[in-house]
């Protein structure tokens, strides 16, 4: 699963995975938590995350949380993944303040 655009935007799927590990979270519970804050739109299955995963890991953008269980190997983001969160968040205000301001605001 690639994890951004060409123009630097992150998959939604990534995005919630790297919102989900702001606090430490194993696979399953990250799937779940995708789920629930998605309201069911982002189903992540056990290859996609466990590849997005390990793709994140090389970037620095998520570590293993520190005293993980091994059969429960949970995660959490780093200040590198909380940036790409952050960088991704004003990019999306961006793009919805200028929607608003085009539509007049009745969008909503």
């Amino acid at each position: 699963m690639p994890e951004s655009n060409e123009r630097g935007s992150l998959t939604e799927a990534v995005y919630y995975i790297l919102l989900s590990l702001y606090e430490p979270l194993h696979g399953y519970g990250i799937m779940q938590r995708v789920g629930e804050w998605s309201r069911g739109r982002v189903i992540l299955g056990a290859g996609t995350l466990y590849g997005a995963i390990n793709t994140l890991l090389e970037k620095g953008w998520i570590q293993g949380a520190a005293g993980s269980d091994v059969r429960k190997k949970e995660y959490v983001i780093t200040p590198l993944g909380k940036k790409q969160v952050e960088d991704e968040i004003a990019r999306l205000r961006e793009r919805l303040d200028n929607g608003l301001r085009v539509t007049g605001g009745d969008a909503l």
